[in-house]
């Protein structure tokens, strides 16, 4: 696991300055805190962070070829390099190293653009091909790991993290106000965009490669629910453990301490239940808990680790919200309002006392549909479909301005949403039922100035886009396929590395082995949703491994206490920010206002919105100063 960045002054002969470089390579230094490794080669330059994992004494990178025609920075691990290193050595290719990079760098000399497919493992990768004068980025398929770049014809600029490439002089830092618009929807800003206008993300599944003739880039890779199977549970079963117990398989490699998450849920356990089957040794696991219990999952960690054994290490955490959202805003490069940043980076830094590789069980509810809005918008989607689309617009429509919002009511009782949603296609629906800002939440926080220049831009049409992509017509499947594309790589993995790399910590997820994913595109979908069971088939291919009260208790998010927070601990700072002597100028003071008035005033929760600006104005403070 490691860091990378670089420069290529496209077209020209003009030399890169190692010491530019190295301001790039020294701002991500947690990335990999063992080795630094610079390259310059007239107009082209890799960096390097090294996090040693495999290969301790070779792996040092930039790596070249035996006829240094070809580069390679690199970070990530590609779990499938012996096999593949043993049919390039039938070819003929001779190996210095024992590491996965030299296998890249003799694939791409062998098979050219198309290594790519056959890297099984996450990745962000940089090639620079002397001989053609190219450059070739490439990020894994579901984006685990993050690659930033800005190309602007003449040059381009790319790191692991943003803070790299805003180390040279003369990055422009002009905020996109389409991805500000995003962000205030969903909480993140969703790849290709990011927060600065210049500055954009690699998707994951492509590659791009960079040359005198321009900018291309290219799909290496998709998903499609189009090819559905009929099968038994049984063979259903039978076949996701073999794919997912050779998916922890092949990520058990490692010359340095390796252990799991285990918070509990069914994801991590589960990860752990197959690592016990297949170490020769007691699995290393690491928890956290709180002393609010309805945010504490630590009972059913300990009922896991107990039953297999694990050497188990576990903290109860009191954060210092305070002290440590401005480490965290840092660390995060663009604003990041998932509040559950905060409790992953505590695991990662208990986890990183023990190991320097941890194992999670990131990507299960994505890929077998395990988070409850699935089982709501099926719900309300039956019920759509039983509506013709007028009707539902002309009744329930008017029935959402009319009903009251009763965040404080339990659920039953909170039919505006649910009326809202009604009256709008699936799509809308889905996505007004994840957005953290509804459009008229964010109509009250964003400058008019703002939205006149954002005017005919929605980001409810990224959405359309992939919900349309999905090959196919069945419902979960394609707000899955958004998932997949949107919050999981953007939100969920983009957490996970940050608050992991900050503690200079390895994570990786079998869940997301991309055959795994593959093969879960191919279930029915009344196999991943059945009644009101999520994950159904999943859990049944575990039941011989975990216990009923793990498998089918409520599921539990990894939160924190917002609500309570913004009332009490965090209100003075976070009144200082959002009520500022100098407004922000992208914002509506009295907007903002009425939003902390409301919160305070204890009836109606407005902790996501608040939280959202909250962590937009300590970003900007930091990286727009």
């Amino acid at each position: 696991m490691c860091g990378l960045c670089g420069i290529y002054n496209v077209g020209t002969q003009e030399r890169v300055e190692r010491s530019a470089l190295k301001a790039m390579a020294d701002a991500i230094t947690h990335r990999g805190p063992d080795e630094e490794g610079l390259f310059t080669s007239g107009p082209i330059g890799l960096g390097h962070r090294r996090l040693s994992i495999i290969d301790l004494q070779g792996g040092q990178q930039p790596m070249a070829s035996q006829d240094g025609s070809v580069i390679v920075a690199f970070n990530g691990e590609i779990y499938n390099f012996l096999e593949l290193r043993r049919r390039l050595e039938d070819k003929g290719y001779v190996f210095q190293t024992k590491s996965d990079t030299e296998v890249i760098i003799y694939l791409y000399q062998e098979v050219g653009e198309a290594c790519f497919r056959e890297l099984f493992g996450m990745f962000a990768i940089a090639i620079w091909d002397a001989r053609s004068r190219k450059l070739l980025l490439a990020r894994d398929r579901v984006g685990k790991k993050p690659l930033f770049y800005l190309y602007d014809g003449k040059r381009c600029v790319f790191a692991s993290e943003m803070k790299a490439i805003l180390e040279l002089p003369g990055i422009s830092r002009e905020i996109d106000l389409e991805a500000l618009s995003d962000y205030f929807s969903l909480l993140y800003v969703p790849a290709p965009k990011s927060i600065f206008r210049h500055i954009r993300k690699l998707r994951p599944g492509h590659y791009a490669v960079i040359s005198d003739g321009g900018f291309r880039e290219v799909t290496y890779w998709d998903l499609t629910f189009a090819s559905v199977e009929e099968r038994s549970e049984e063979e259903w079963v039978e076949q996701l453990l073999a794919v997912y117990r050779d998916a922890v398989r092949i990520r058990l490699m490692s010359e340095v301490p390796l252990g799991a998450f285990l918070s509990g849920g069914v994801d991590s356990s589960s990860v752990v239940a197959i690592m016990s089957q297949l170490m020769g040794e007691p699995v290393i696991t690491s928890s956290i808990g709180f002393k609010d219990k309805e945010f504490d999952e630590l009972d059913y960690a300990r009922l896991v680790a107990e039953q297999f054994k694990t050497k188990h290490h576990e903290q109860i955490v009191e954060p210092d919200a305070v002290g440590i959202l401005d480490r965290l805003v840092w660390h995060y490069d663009e604003p990041f309002a998932d509040s559950s940043a905060i409790p992953t980076y505590y695991v990662s830094k208990v986890a990183r006392e023990h190991v320097t590789v941890a194992l999670s069980g990131d990507g299960g509810d994505e890929i077998f549909a395990g988070y409850r809005r699935y089982l709501l918008d099926a719900r309300e989607n039956a019920m759509r479909n039983m509506i013709p689309a007028p009707v539902r617009r002309a009744v329930f429509g008017p029935l959402s301005v009319l009903y009251p919002k009763a965040d404080w009511a339990p659920r039953v009782f909170r039919g505006k949403a649910t009326f809202e949603s009604l009256a709008c296609s699936h799509i809308e629906g889905y996505f007004r039922s994840v957005s953290a800002c509804r459009p008229e939440t964010k109509a009250q926080i964003l400058h008019q100035d703002v939205q006149r220049q954002v005017r005919g831009y929605d980001t409810l049409d990224l959405f359309r886009d992939y919900y349309e992509k999905a090959g196919t017509t069945d419902p979960l499947s394609r707000i899955q396929y958004v998932d997949v594309k949107t919050y999981l790589p953007d939100d969920i993995l983009a957490k996970v590395d940050r608050a992991s790399m900050a503690n200079s910590l390895e994570v990786r997820a079998p869940l997301l082995d991309h055959r795994l994913i593959e093969l879960t595109t191919r279930i029915p979908s009344s196999l991943k949703l059945k009644g009101a069971t999520g994950k159904y088939i999943f859990k049944k291919a575990l039941e011989p491994s975990l216990p009923a009260e793990v498998l089918y208790r409520k599921k539990m998010g990894f939160a924190v206490p917002l609500a309570s927070w913004l009332r009490q601990h965090l209100k003075p700072m976070a009144e200082d920010l959002l009520l500022a002597s100098q407004p922000d100028p992208l914002l509506d003071r009295r907007g903002v206002e009425r939003l902390w008035k409301q919160h305070q005033g204890g009836l109606r929760d407005r902790s996501t919105p608040l939280w959202t600006i909250l962590m937009y104005r300590l970003w900007r403070r930091k990286f727009c100063a």
